[in-house]
């Protein structure tokens, strides 16, 4: 069948993605992004540590940010954005803002970056208190709890996995129960929205579902990120009932309250290098 009468595939609009060298989850990037947008995505070089704060710092240098921006070039993309939340917050909001200033000198167009698009999405949901769900080890977890607390917002509870590797193999059963632990009421009040943090922990298909059941708004690292990159586009992110795309989702409703919070244990050096993959 002769199909060149259709003139060829529409027009696209672009977006860079520079993701870290082990993110694995493409595909669910691609699930928020509507028909009219490709992503064009690039990763930083390979580096033989485990996920930790050095690896958060060796994958946001400026430099190696900078060169994978340029490799997106030559696809022409209209924003671009840095998808990994603790390379992006390793360095506090200041060093965030410097990142994004790297990447769009390198690029010459508008970034982003996940830990900047998850303030901004606090912001649109007017979000004073968060609870936090993360992969981490209690190290990268604390980060981005001070993270968080120096842009002005509440930690009301926060539960964490311990995670050094493989973090896209986390199930939605373990997402779903860590997200219940870390949002029930604590000393500090409930919480407005739960953060799910990191690029590689899978939550697409999770987030209306906990909002359904905690009855807050549930917000992802990969869906903070490409919501901030379509908005730079002037487009809105695609998603199945979720507040932060969808304002008729917003219940502003809270948890009832509940007897105690999540919280990070104190523990030394030595007892952080000794924890392995799985629940801590």
């Amino acid at each position: 069948m002769d199909v060149s009468f259709l003139g060829g595939p529409g027009p696209q609009r672009g977006v860079g993605v520079v993701a870290p060298f082990d993110f694995a989850l493409d595909r669910e990037l691609w699930r928020w992004v509507p028909d009219e947008v490709s992503l064009h995505l690039t990763r930083t070089p390979y580096v033989p540590v485990e996920v930790s704060l050095d690896l958060a710092r060796l994958i946001s240098e400026h430099e190696t940010l900078g060169d994978a921006v340029r490799t997106l070039a030559a696809v022409a993309p209209e924003v671009v954005a840095y998808a990994c939340t603790s390379g992006s917050f390793v360095g506090g909001i200041v060093g965030e803002r410097a990142m994004c200033e790297a990447m769009s000198r390198a690029g010459a167009v508008p970034a982003v970056t996940t830990s900047g698009a998850l303030l901004e999405a606090l912001v649109e949901l007017d979000v004073r208190r968060v609870a936090l769900v993360t992969p981490y080890t209690v190290s990268v977890t604390r980060a981005l709890e001070g993270y968080v607390a120096r842009a002005g917002v509440t930690v009301t509870g926060c539960a964490y996995m311990g995670l050094t590797r493989q973090i896209w193999k986390v199930t939605y059963r373990e997402v779903v129960d860590m997200a219940r632990r870390a949002a029930v009421r604590g000393r500090l009040g409930a919480a407005d929205a739960l953060f799910l943090s990191c690029t590689n922990l899978p939550t697409y298909d999770v987030i209306p579902q906990l909002e359904a059941e905690l009855r807050i708004p549930v917000i992802s690292a990969n869906q903070v990120t490409m919501w901030a990159a379509l908005r730079r586009l002037g487009t809105r992110a695609m998603g199945p009932y979720q507040a932060l795309i969808d304002a008729s989702a917003r219940s502003g409703a809270v948890l009832p309250g509940r007897t105690s919070g999540s919280v990070l244990p104190e523990v030394s050096e030595a007892s952080e290098e000794k924890q392995q993959e799985g629940w801590t």
